[in-house]
């Protein structure tokens, strides 16, 4: 049987190439707007940080998010952001047997 590829991502806060699945995908439509993209699949410019909530803050508090999409984003957004990443997390390591 023949060995798929794993697609790998760079994380814009700590630059390591990971697979995509460790990553989160967050987006900037052409109007502007910035979300989370938990699919991967969401029209715009894509930024990745690593599920790690430690990367997530260094992000708010570096403002590197802002700085790589071109945008100003809020306090809330980074605590939705890090609420998120916090519950996938927890998720992975409950699941991770399975």
């Amino acid at each position: 049987m023949k060995k798929r590829k794993i697609p790998l991502r760079k994380s814009v806060v700590s630059g390591e190439m990971k697979p995509k699945k460790e990553l989160i995908r967050i987006t900037r439509s052409k109007e502007g707007e910035v979300a989370i993209d938990p699919t991967g699949k969401m029209p715009g410019r894509g930024a990745y940080v690593a599920i790690e909530p430690e990367e997530v803050q260094m992000a708010w508090d570096k403002k590197i998010l802002d700085r790589v999409l071109e945008t100003t984003l809020s306090d809330e957004f980074y605590q939705e952001l890090l609420d998120y990443v916090t519950h996938q997390k927890a998720r992975r390591e409950l699941f991770k047997n399975e």
